[in-house]
């Protein structure tokens, strides 16, 4: 298992289209991947990332802390990934 934690930059959060963009980069990797809102107070707070409706209901907004956690044989690449194109505010 890896993980690794970010902050969402874009000024309207992971809406409809940057959730897009990160469900079909997660999609890419045979890794389970898993995507945490940690600025959520509610216990059950993970999400399936290759899923848009478990990724929208996080309700990630701007400066939201959130952790990206991947198990399998591309799990280090699918991280890294991921975090990069969230850093990147989805070309927003």
């Amino acid at each position: 298992m890896y993980s690794r934690k970010t902050t969402v930059i874009n000024r309207t959060g992971l809406h409809a289209r940057p959730a897009s963009q990160f469900i079909d980069a997660a999609k890419k990797f045979t890794s389970r991947i898993h995507i945490r809102n940690l600025s959520l107070e509610e216990e059950d707070n993970l999400a399936n990332a290759k899923s848009i409706i478990s990724v929208l209901t996080l309700a990630m907004v701007q400066g939201s802390e959130i952790e990206i956690i991947a198990e399998g044989d591309d799990e280090k690449e699918a991280v890294d990934s991921l975090i990069a194109l969230v850093d990147s505010g989805f070309g927003e």
